[in-house]
């Protein structure tokens, strides 16, 4: 792959939010120094706040959607049988578009014998990008409203495809959808943040689903560990998934992640916890990329 420890690209996911998804990659990113972190929570972006990055450039993202000429429609329905989003209706023997739900994908323009759909750009968001010491942050902020970030996620992953000397972070979307399936395509290693709960062992089993769907070598971050049991743990023991590091329940980190301080940046011991957690991510990653190099 002609690939260093240095150039890899680390997704973080968890199967809900508020596991510590962008502590662990904000934080990831921040020890890297020379990195690249991407915001792909397109509807609730919040890497931005702990970041607070100097903003150098702003894109607003489109997309095409059907425009129908009604003079040319036969009325074949062949647009509306074709939409599996249920996007388009006939009524009064008419194709209507519901703008909300279109998906993008131009099949009823495709398909249309009559040649009366074309299409048209409609904002769907922005793309921001700025920086943060030496970290360069993209984020992407989806409009209200609308129903899939997908489109979104794949103009933020473009920024990323000509990186070849920094590490690149991405704070994928909580849970197991599409935006989480485009955010990781790309990936090289995926690290799954997990609770200490029974219900936090349940989302780590959905996204290590996932990953293993698309093939992608990933471990785990126990986050906020107590001296009690650990469901996601047990989890990871019986089903064999690398536990790459443990972050402890403290209460000095929660203040810091709560009035979105990178406590990395400002607290020694989270530096060198953070560095150390990097350093296995590292080795992990170049190992499992060494061995599967198909992937």
């Amino acid at each position: 792959m002609g690939m260093g420890k240095n150039n890899l690209k680390i997704a973080v996911l968890s199967g809900k939010g508020g596991t510590g998804k962008t502590l662990v990659s904000v934080n990831l990113a921040a020890v890297a120094q020379d990195a690249v972190y991407i915001d792909c929570d397109v509807e609730e972006p919040n890497g931005h706040l702990f970041w607070k990055p100097v903003l150098t450039s702003e894109e607003i993202v489109s997309a095409r959607i059907p425009l129908i000429d009604s003079d040319r429609c036969n009325g074949c329905r062949i647009c509306v049988d074709f939409c599996r989003f249920n996007a388009l209706a006939f009524i009064k023997n008419k194709p209507v578009l519901f703008k909300d739900i279109c998906h993008s994908c131009g099949g009823c323009a495709l398909f249309c014998p009559q040649q009366a759909i074309s299409e048209e750009e409609k904002r769907i968001g922005v793309m921001q990008t700025g920086v943060s010491g030496r970290v360069l942050v993209h984020t992407g902020v989806l409009n209200p409203g609308e129903s899939s970030g997908v489109l979104l996620i794949k103009e933020l992953m473009k920024k990323c495809s000509c990186e070849r000397e920094r590490m690149i972070f991405i704070d994928c979307p909580p849970g197991s959808a599409c935006i989480v399936m485009e955010s990781i395509k790309d990936a090289d290693y995926c690290i799954l943040v997990a609770e200490p709960t029974v219900y936090g062992a349940h989302n780590l089993k959905m996204v290590c689903e996932l990953a293993e769907v698309f093939h992608k070598p990933h471990g785990v971050v126990l986050n906020k560990c107590m001296e009690a049991k650990n469901p996601a743990e047990a989890y990871c023991v019986a089903h064999h998934v690398p536990i790459l590091g443990r972050i402890p329940f403290d209460s000095t980190l929660g203040l810091l992640n709560s009035n979105a301080r990178i406590a990395a940046r400002e607290n020694e011991r989270y530096k060198r916890l953070f560095s150390a957690l990097l350093n296995t991510v590292k080795e992990e990653a170049w190992h499992e990329t060494a061995a599967h190099p198909q992937r």
